[in-house]
């Protein structure tokens, strides 16, 4: 196999490798073994740069926020002005996202990841905790951007409802994966941004 003087190559081949299996397959069903052979490097280097597989995973969800938080800046980047508009905007973005995979429906292996290991590894859940407080907190900036402008109901605080909002997109997300079609992404987004989020007329 082509052997390389980056020292991050090998580190990086086995995380884009891991990160690609465990959103398919999830953690348990998914051996080191067939990481290293998807990575096409000795199964010997894996040790060389983790101490183990539940390190390993902390290491994948810890790369996966650092993507997310990417993706926050990126869609914001091209985002209208407004906080509403700059809302409708992301969520339309990440549906897209999920419209592009929906062959092979991954779902968010932040969302996976909880399900599986948080449970079982105090490392992986607090990268899970972290991963999912950035979102939420990204989300929850706009929010109280909006209520400021009174277009989003300010009787619910703005991170109390974007932690409900991140609930209700994983929930959405598992059900893309049985119902086959990303219609429960639209389905949650409209009811949470045109029926939830509004500001009340009384106000």
């Amino acid at each position: 196999m082509p052997r390389t003087a980056d020292p991050t190559d090998i580190p990086k081949r086995l995380l884009d490798a891991g990160r690609d299996l465990f959103l398919q397959q999830g953690y348990n069903a998914t051996g080191i073994q067939q990481i290293t052979d998807t990575a096409g490097v000795p199964k010997g280097s894996f040790y060389n740069h983790f101490s183990s597989k539940e390190a390993f995973a902390t290491a994948v969800a810890e790369r996966y926020a650092a993507f997310m938080q990417l993706s926050w800046t990126r869609m914001l980047a091209t985002a209208p002005e407004a906080p509403m508009a700059a809302i409708r905007h992301v969520f339309a973005q990440m549906t897209a996202y999920h419209e592009r995979h929906a062959e092979c429906p991954s779902g968010c292996l932040i969302g996976n990841f909880a399900s599986e290991i948080a449970l079982v590894s105090e490392s992986c859940r607090q990268t899970l905790l972290a991963a999912q407080l950035g979102w939420r907190e990204r989300l929850a900036g706009l929010i109280r951007a909006a209520q400021a402008e009174g277009v989003v109901r300010d009787d619910i605080d703005a991170t109390e409802l974007s932690a409900l909002t991140w609930a209700a997109w994983q929930g959405a997300l598992l059900r893309v994966k049985v119902e086959g079609s990303v219609q429960p992404l639209r389905d949650t987004v409209a009811l949470l941004l045109d029926r939830l989020y509004p500001r009340l007329s009384s106000h």
